[in-house]
Protein backbone atom coordinates (compact mmCIF):
# COMPACT_ATOMS: atom_id res chain seq x y z
CA UNK A 1 0.00 0.00 0.00
CA UNK A 2 1.27 3.36 -0.63
CA UNK A 3 1.86 5.77 1.86
CA UNK A 4 2.19 9.11 2.92
CA UNK A 5 3.40 11.49 5.86
CA UNK A 6 0.75 14.59 5.28
CA UNK A 7 1.27 18.03 6.41
CA UNK A 8 -2.10 20.09 6.42
CA UNK A 9 -4.25 23.10 7.60
CA UNK A 10 -7.55 24.84 6.16
CA UNK A 11 -10.36 23.40 4.36
CA UNK A 12 -7.89 22.86 1.62
CA UNK A 13 -6.07 20.67 3.97
CA UNK A 14 -9.18 18.49 4.92
CA UNK A 15 -10.64 17.99 1.53
CA UNK A 16 -7.11 16.85 -0.07
CA UNK A 17 -6.46 14.25 2.95
CA UNK A 18 -9.68 12.90 1.91
CA UNK A 19 -8.76 12.51 -1.74
CA UNK A 20 -5.73 11.04 -0.34
CA UNK A 21 -7.84 9.00 1.87
CA UNK A 22 -9.77 7.94 -1.04
CA UNK A 23 -7.23 6.74 -3.06
CA UNK A 24 -6.41 3.97 -0.30
CA UNK A 25 -2.91 5.97 0.41
CA UNK A 26 -1.96 4.91 4.15
CA UNK A 27 -1.81 8.28 5.96
CA UNK A 28 0.50 7.68 8.58
CA UNK A 29 1.25 10.91 10.31
CA UNK A 30 -0.73 14.32 9.65
CA UNK A 31 1.04 17.54 10.67
CA UNK A 32 -1.09 20.55 11.30
CA UNK A 33 -1.33 23.81 13.50
CA UNK A 34 -2.86 24.51 16.62
CA UNK A 35 -5.63 27.35 16.00
CA UNK A 36 -4.71 30.90 16.58
CA UNK A 37 -7.03 32.31 19.45
CA UNK A 38 -6.48 35.55 17.98
CA UNK A 39 -7.65 34.38 14.34
CA UNK A 40 -11.10 34.09 13.35
CA UNK A 41 -11.33 30.37 12.90
CA UNK A 42 -14.23 29.95 9.83
CA UNK A 43 -12.33 27.18 8.18
CA UNK A 44 -12.55 23.35 8.80
CA UNK A 45 -10.09 21.14 10.90
CA UNK A 46 -7.44 18.87 9.81
CA UNK A 47 -7.36 16.93 13.50
CA UNK A 48 -10.84 16.75 13.22
CA UNK A 49 -10.68 15.10 10.42
CA UNK A 50 -7.77 12.63 11.75
CA UNK A 51 -9.72 11.74 15.00
CA UNK A 52 -12.72 10.65 12.88
CA UNK A 53 -10.31 8.55 10.63
CA UNK A 54 -7.85 7.21 13.53
CA UNK A 55 -4.53 8.95 11.95
CA UNK A 56 -2.04 10.12 14.25
CA UNK A 57 -1.67 13.67 14.26
CA UNK A 58 0.77 16.07 15.80
CA UNK A 59 0.97 19.95 15.91
CA UNK A 60 4.38 21.16 16.30
CA UNK A 61 5.73 24.58 16.68
CA UNK A 62 8.56 23.94 14.70
CA UNK A 63 7.72 21.29 11.86
CA UNK A 64 11.75 21.53 10.86
CA UNK A 65 12.95 20.28 14.49
CA UNK A 66 15.45 17.48 14.69
CA UNK A 67 12.38 15.12 16.41
CA UNK A 68 9.85 15.91 14.09
CA UNK A 69 12.48 14.90 11.35
CA UNK A 70 12.88 11.98 12.62
CA UNK A 71 9.96 10.79 13.39
CA UNK A 72 8.88 11.73 9.98
CA UNK A 73 12.31 9.11 8.63
CA UNK A 74 10.97 6.39 10.65
CA UNK A 75 7.91 6.35 8.96
CA UNK A 76 9.56 5.52 5.60
CA UNK A 77 6.71 7.14 3.72
CA UNK A 78 6.34 7.17 -0.01
CA UNK A 79 5.23 10.42 -0.13
CA UNK A 80 5.16 13.86 1.91
CA UNK A 81 2.36 15.88 0.71
CA UNK A 82 1.84 19.73 2.21
CA UNK A 83 -1.87 21.05 1.81
CA UNK A 84 -1.81 24.82 2.83
CA UNK A 85 0.76 24.34 5.68
CA UNK A 86 1.89 27.50 6.40
CA UNK A 87 5.58 26.81 7.20
CA UNK A 88 8.28 25.74 4.84
CA UNK A 89 9.68 22.47 5.12
CA UNK A 90 13.23 22.09 4.77
CA UNK A 91 15.57 19.84 2.95
CA UNK A 92 15.88 17.15 5.63
CA UNK A 93 12.05 16.84 5.50
CA UNK A 94 11.44 16.92 2.26
CA UNK A 95 14.57 14.01 1.50
CA UNK A 96 12.61 11.20 4.53
CA UNK A 97 9.90 10.51 1.24
CA UNK A 98 11.27 7.93 -0.97
CA UNK A 99 9.28 9.18 -4.01
CA UNK A 100 9.04 12.77 -3.32
CA UNK A 101 7.66 15.68 -1.83
CA UNK A 102 4.85 17.20 -3.44
CA UNK A 103 3.00 20.68 -2.46
CA UNK A 104 -0.69 22.11 -3.42
CA UNK A 105 -0.57 25.77 -3.92
CA UNK A 106 -3.70 28.20 -4.77
CA UNK A 107 -2.69 30.00 -8.33
CA UNK A 108 -1.52 29.16 -11.61
CA UNK A 109 2.00 28.78 -11.23
CA UNK A 110 4.61 29.97 -11.87
CA UNK A 111 2.10 33.31 -11.17
CA UNK A 112 1.65 34.08 -7.35
CA UNK A 113 3.76 32.42 -6.03
CA UNK A 114 4.41 33.01 -2.26
CA UNK A 115 1.51 33.83 0.37
CA UNK A 116 -2.00 34.33 0.03
CA UNK A 117 -2.30 33.67 -3.37
CA UNK A 118 -6.18 34.31 -3.90
CA UNK A 119 -6.16 37.49 -2.33
CA UNK A 120 -3.69 38.84 -4.60
CA UNK A 121 -4.88 37.36 -7.73
CA UNK A 122 -8.29 39.46 -7.15
CA UNK A 123 -6.60 42.68 -6.18
CA UNK A 124 -4.92 42.71 -9.15
CA UNK A 125 -7.84 42.33 -11.07
CA UNK A 126 -7.22 38.74 -12.35
CA UNK A 127 -9.92 37.12 -14.27
CA UNK A 128 -8.17 33.39 -13.54
CA UNK A 129 -6.47 31.47 -11.08
CA UNK A 130 -6.93 28.28 -10.17
CA UNK A 131 -4.51 25.51 -8.32
CA UNK A 132 -0.75 23.77 -8.75
CA UNK A 133 0.70 20.23 -7.26
CA UNK A 134 4.27 20.49 -8.00
CA UNK A 135 7.48 19.26 -6.38
CA UNK A 136 8.27 20.78 -3.06
CA UNK A 137 11.86 21.78 -2.88
CA UNK A 138 13.74 24.29 -0.35
CA UNK A 139 12.63 27.57 -2.39
CA UNK A 140 8.90 28.20 -2.01
CA UNK A 141 6.23 27.31 -4.84
CA UNK A 142 9.21 26.58 -7.67
CA UNK A 143 9.32 23.19 -8.56
CA UNK A 144 8.33 21.18 -11.33
CA UNK A 145 4.28 20.76 -11.95
CA UNK A 146 2.76 17.70 -11.99
CA UNK A 147 -0.78 19.41 -12.39
CA UNK A 148 -2.79 22.32 -12.65
CA UNK A 149 -6.76 23.22 -12.90
CA UNK A 150 -7.85 26.67 -13.71
CA UNK A 151 -10.99 28.49 -12.36
CA UNK A 152 -12.76 31.46 -13.82
CA UNK A 153 -12.94 34.87 -11.28
CA UNK A 154 -16.07 36.98 -12.09
CA UNK A 155 -16.24 40.27 -11.44
CA UNK A 156 -17.76 40.36 -8.32
CA UNK A 157 -16.24 37.65 -6.91
CA UNK A 158 -14.93 37.45 -2.92
CA UNK A 159 -11.82 35.97 -2.12
CA UNK A 160 -13.72 33.36 0.02
CA UNK A 161 -15.99 33.11 -3.44
CA UNK A 162 -12.80 32.59 -5.39
CA UNK A 163 -11.46 30.49 -2.61
CA UNK A 164 -14.15 27.71 -2.66
CA UNK A 165 -13.46 27.20 -6.49
CA UNK A 166 -9.37 26.82 -5.81
CA UNK A 167 -10.55 24.36 -3.25
CA UNK A 168 -12.48 22.17 -5.61
CA UNK A 169 -9.51 22.58 -8.40
CA UNK A 170 -6.90 21.22 -6.13
CA UNK A 171 -8.96 18.62 -5.15
CA UNK A 172 -9.33 18.09 -9.27
CA UNK A 173 -5.57 17.83 -9.43
CA UNK A 174 -4.95 15.79 -6.27
CA UNK A 175 -7.44 13.12 -7.63
CA UNK A 176 -6.28 13.64 -11.34
CA UNK A 177 -2.32 13.46 -10.55
CA UNK A 178 -2.31 10.72 -7.51
CA UNK A 179 -2.71 7.32 -9.94
CA UNK A 180 0.57 8.71 -12.12
CA UNK A 181 2.63 9.66 -9.07
CA UNK A 182 1.50 6.43 -7.54
CA UNK A 183 2.78 4.37 -10.99
CA UNK A 184 5.70 6.33 -11.11
CA UNK A 185 4.36 7.98 -14.60
CA UNK A 186 3.57 11.22 -13.56
CA UNK A 187 5.42 13.97 -15.90
CA UNK A 188 7.15 17.13 -14.04
CA UNK A 189 7.05 19.89 -16.03
CA UNK A 190 9.68 22.49 -15.06
CA UNK A 191 8.29 26.24 -14.11
CA UNK A 192 9.09 29.46 -16.14
CA UNK A 193 9.48 31.73 -13.17
CA UNK A 194 9.89 34.46 -15.21
CA UNK A 195 6.32 34.19 -16.18
CA UNK A 196 5.45 34.83 -12.34
CA UNK A 197 6.69 36.69 -9.30
CA UNK A 198 6.84 36.14 -5.21
CA UNK A 199 4.08 37.85 -3.17
CA UNK A 200 3.80 38.18 0.64
CA UNK A 201 1.95 37.86 3.59
CA UNK A 202 -0.79 40.93 3.98
CA UNK A 203 -1.49 42.44 6.97
CA UNK A 204 -5.28 44.30 8.12
CA UNK A 205 -3.51 47.41 7.48
CA UNK A 206 -3.07 46.47 4.09
CA UNK A 207 -6.81 47.16 3.30
CA UNK A 208 -5.90 50.61 3.54
CA UNK A 209 -8.28 52.19 0.67
CA UNK A 210 -6.21 55.05 -1.65
CA UNK A 211 -8.52 57.47 -2.97
CA UNK A 212 -6.67 57.88 -5.61
CA UNK A 213 -6.90 54.52 -7.45
CA UNK A 214 -9.78 54.32 -10.03
CA UNK A 215 -13.41 52.69 -8.62
CA UNK A 216 -12.52 49.42 -10.18
CA UNK A 217 -9.24 48.58 -8.67
CA UNK A 218 -10.45 49.85 -5.22
CA UNK A 219 -13.98 47.04 -5.70
CA UNK A 220 -11.49 44.73 -6.19
CA UNK A 221 -9.66 45.62 -3.18
CA UNK A 222 -12.74 45.44 -1.28
CA UNK A 223 -14.01 41.86 -2.52
CA UNK A 224 -10.25 40.67 -1.64
CA UNK A 225 -10.85 41.63 1.70
CA UNK A 226 -13.90 41.60 2.37
CA UNK A 227 -15.61 38.59 5.03
CA UNK A 228 -14.04 36.84 7.30
CA UNK A 229 -11.01 39.09 6.19
CA UNK A 230 -10.36 42.74 8.15
CA UNK A 231 -12.00 44.00 5.03
CA UNK A 232 -11.11 47.62 2.97
CA UNK A 233 -11.45 50.45 5.05
CA UNK A 234 -10.38 54.51 5.30
CA UNK A 235 -10.14 56.81 8.45
CA UNK A 236 -13.24 59.60 7.30
CA UNK A 237 -14.14 62.86 8.88
CA UNK A 238 -16.59 61.08 10.34
CA UNK A 239 -15.01 58.09 11.77
CA UNK A 240 -13.32 54.73 10.12
CA UNK A 241 -15.29 53.45 7.03
CA UNK A 242 -15.03 49.49 6.54
CA UNK A 243 -16.53 49.03 2.94
CA UNK A 244 -17.29 45.41 2.63
CA UNK A 245 -19.47 45.18 -0.76
CA UNK A 246 -19.58 47.27 -3.91
CA UNK A 247 -20.40 46.97 -7.36
CA UNK A 248 -18.65 49.40 -10.20
CA UNK A 249 -21.53 51.38 -11.66
CA UNK A 250 -20.55 52.86 -15.44
CA UNK A 251 -21.06 56.00 -15.07
CA UNK A 252 -18.70 59.04 -14.93
CA UNK A 253 -18.80 61.18 -11.62
CA UNK A 254 -20.97 64.23 -11.62
CA UNK A 255 -19.11 67.13 -11.52
CA UNK A 256 -18.59 67.79 -8.04
CA UNK A 257 -18.50 64.51 -6.39
CA UNK A 258 -14.89 62.97 -6.81
CA UNK A 259 -13.80 62.72 -3.48
CA UNK A 260 -16.91 62.25 -1.77
CA UNK A 261 -19.27 59.96 -0.64
CA UNK A 262 -22.77 60.53 -1.84
CA UNK A 263 -25.72 59.54 -0.08
CA UNK A 264 -29.08 59.77 -2.52
CA UNK A 265 -32.26 58.23 -2.92
CA UNK A 266 -31.41 56.12 -0.13
CA UNK A 267 -28.24 54.26 -0.92
CA UNK A 268 -24.74 55.49 -1.18
CA UNK A 269 -22.47 55.82 -4.22
CA UNK A 270 -18.26 56.05 -3.66
CA UNK A 271 -16.43 58.81 -6.22
CA UNK A 272 -12.89 57.81 -6.04
CA UNK A 273 -10.18 60.85 -7.23
CA UNK A 274 -9.40 57.86 -9.47
CA UNK A 275 -12.37 57.97 -11.75
CA UNK A 276 -15.75 56.21 -11.82
CA UNK A 277 -18.11 55.20 -9.13
CA UNK A 278 -18.63 52.76 -6.83
CA UNK A 279 -21.95 51.40 -5.49
CA UNK A 280 -22.33 50.69 -1.72
CA UNK A 281 -23.84 47.63 -0.85
CA UNK A 282 -22.54 46.84 2.58
CA UNK A 283 -19.99 49.35 4.89
CA UNK A 284 -20.28 50.76 8.19
CA UNK A 285 -18.84 53.70 9.57
CA UNK A 286 -17.19 52.54 13.17
CA UNK A 287 -19.58 49.51 13.14
CA UNK A 288 -22.38 52.02 13.05
CA UNK A 289 -24.81 52.29 9.77
CA UNK A 290 -23.67 55.23 7.00
CA UNK A 291 -24.89 58.47 8.11
CA UNK A 292 -27.61 59.66 5.29
CA UNK A 293 -25.96 62.25 4.21
CA UNK A 294 -22.99 62.96 1.79
CA UNK A 295 -19.04 62.57 3.11
CA UNK A 296 -15.49 63.67 2.16
CA UNK A 297 -13.62 60.14 1.76
CA UNK A 298 -10.61 62.66 2.65
CA UNK A 299 -9.74 64.72 6.04
CA UNK A 300 -10.02 67.68 5.66
CA UNK A 301 -6.88 69.40 7.70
Amino acid sequence: MTSAVVFAYHNVGVRSLKVLLAHGIDVRLVITHEDNPGEQIWFASVREVCREYGIACITPADPNADDVVARVAALDADFLFSFYYRLMLKAPLLATARLGAFNLHGSLLPKYRGRVPVNWAIIHGERETGASLHVMNIKPDNGALVDQQAVPILPDDTAQDVFTKVMVAGEICLDRALPRLIAGTATLTPQDLSQGAYFGGRTAEDGRIDWRQPARRIHDLVRAVTHPFPGAFADLPGGRLHVWRTRVVDQPAPAGKPGMLEFRDGSHTLYPLGGGCLRVLEADIDGGALPEQDLPLLRIP
